[in-house]
């Protein structure tokens, strides 16, 4: 009993950490996309001065 509560609890660990890697991942990516075109913007507006 004690070995299948260990490898149900390390196979959540697991399930976990991979969920949480995707979500970071999805972050970057959006936080990514944001930091361009605040730099598109600011390329525009520096074009018209």
């Amino acid at each position: 009993m004690t070995r299948t509560a260990t490898r149900t609890a390390a196979l959540f660990a697991a399930l976990l950490a991979l969920a949480a890697c995707e979500t970071i991942e999805g972050a970057g990516q959006d936080i990514q996309n944001a930091g361009q075109a605040i730099e598109g913007e600011a390329q525009e507006t520096q074009a018209e001065m």
